[in-house]
């Protein structure tokens, strides 16, 4: 694998989870998610699986941290949950949940690791997502209030933060093919959320400014749209999909704008007034974070926009189903700096891949893990070597934990967790990133 000194001296490599997919969302007075109401839902989720317990991280904290320290890693990206500190979204906040986060990010601190905070993800109180959730505009205001809540108390300890994480998925995955919570299968009301996300985390970036708060940036998840041959019908749809997935959030943020073919089609559903919105939806952030995991195969189908398939590709895959196509890291890196972010740093804030591993003589040897890794990062020095400014890399995840709807069957981390007893087992990918990390 790669050494340490191949990255340049500042370059900064972390580990990456999130709140429900590890804490245990019944412990310590947290409210209702709409991840708890989609779970509950027959047929959403594998064997109605939840994050009700999840690797009860929230109790076992202190070895996870000795975890990211004993494997030389320099940073920790991890995720708050919105209905720990605040239960009902508003109002009355947990103490016992900011305690929590109070403790937690000391921990970093005396293990010598930087801590880096997500204020969303995907977690929605249940109770907001009554008031129309990611539809209703008002949800920028109460995001950015419980973001002036958290950071109140723990944002003078955080090396930098995330404002929500793939905004995609809170809209589109969410609101439009209804796969993950909340399950909504609607255009007019995704379209609004695309938006209301985008106005969301633009408002949070204003008012974490207002408090003296620094290094705050966005994250943005991006799949590589692959056509699935060189006709002008499959090249438009590649185009509607690059738009629609990689191109929608990243243009608001950096250009103040939205594709012009999206509101050709569907700019119609957008909130009234959205215009009025841009100047805050476009606020100065002081870096991206690029998530990435694969490319889909593109081909043009009938129907309402976007009017795309996929297709099955021929590369090697992973345990979710998802092509390893390292080359799409490049490319996303490049395109970030070149049409959008120029000299603003960029972070690699998520990247990695499930695979069904199972210990063996007290062992978890993933050695595809490893080569994923190792293929991904060599295109992260060659983004390095053409001038990205490209500054860290987050590797997902650090544990086994809830793949959401997936439940827990897909294994991303590079520590093993058994779900029934809890006990970790780093494996072989995690021996080698600290074999490579090693001072």
């Amino acid at each position: 694998m790669f050494k340490r000194s191949d990255f340049p001296d500042d370059f900064v490599f972390g580990a990456a989870t999130a709140a429900y997919q590890i804490e245990g969302h019944a412990f310590g007075g947290a409210g209702r998610t709409i991840w708890d109401d989609f779970a509950e839902t027959a047929g959403n989720v594998v064997r109605a699986e939840n994050g009700a317990v999840a690797c009860d991280h929230y109790h076992r904290w202190p070895e996870d941290l000795d975890l990211i320290r004993d494997a030389n890693l320099d940073a920790y990206r991890f995720s708050a949950s919105w209905a720990r500190v605040l239960p009902e979204g508003r109002g009355t906040v947990n103490q016992e949940g900011l305690d929590y986060y109070d403790k937690l990010v000391d921990g970093m601190l005396e293990r010598g690791i930087n801590p880096m905070l997500t204020l969303y993800h995907w977690e929605l109180p249940s109770t907001l997502n009554d008031l129309g959730g990611w539809a209703n505009k008002d949800v920028a205001k109460w995001f950015a209030d419980y973001a002036e809540i958290l950071m109140g108390r723990i944002g003078d300890r955080i090396w930098r933060t995330a404002t929500i994480n793939e905004l995609w998925c809170v809209s589109v995955l969410s609101h439009y093919l209804g796969a993950h919570a909340p399950g909504v299968r609607n255009v007019r009301t995704a379209v609004r959320a695309m938006h209301n996300v985008s106005l969301a985390h633009g408002t949070a970036v204003q008012a974490l400014r207002a408090m003296g708060i620094g290094e705050i940036g966005a994250v943005c998840n991006f799949t590589y749209p692959e056509p699935f041959d060189d006709g002008p019908e499959t090249m438009a749809a590649a185009r509607r999909m690059d738009d629609l997935h990689n191109r929608f959030f990243i243009s608001g943020f950096f250009w103040k704008q939205y594709p012009e073919e999206f509101l050709h089609h569907v700019g119609r559903h957008l909130p009234e007034g959205w215009q009025d919105d841009m100047d805050v939806v476009g606020s100065k952030v002081d870096w991206l974070g690029v998530n990435y995991y694969t490319r889909n195969i593109v081909a043009a189908a009938d129907g309402p926009w976007p009017a795309t398939r996929e297709v099955e590709g021929p590369l090697p895959k992973t345990q979710m189903g998802w092509e390893i196509y390292s080359e799409g890291l490049l490319h996303f890196l490049r395109m970030c700096h070149r049409e959008f972010t120029g000299d603003t740093p960029l972070y690699i804030t998520e990247n990695g891949m499930a695979n069904p591993d199972v210990v063996q003589d007290g062992a978890v040897d993933d050695a595809m893990r490893i080569s994923f890794l190792e293929s991904h990062f060599e295109r992260a020095r060659e983004a390095i070597a053409d001038g990205v400014p490209l500054k860290g890399y987050f590797v997902w995840s650090l544990l086994d934990n809830y793949e959401w709807a997936l439940g827990y069957e897909k294994r991303f981390g590079l520590v093993h967790v058994d779900f029934e007893t809890q006990k970790r087992t780093p494996k072989a990918s995690y021996h080698a990133l600290k074999s490579a990390l090693s001072r």
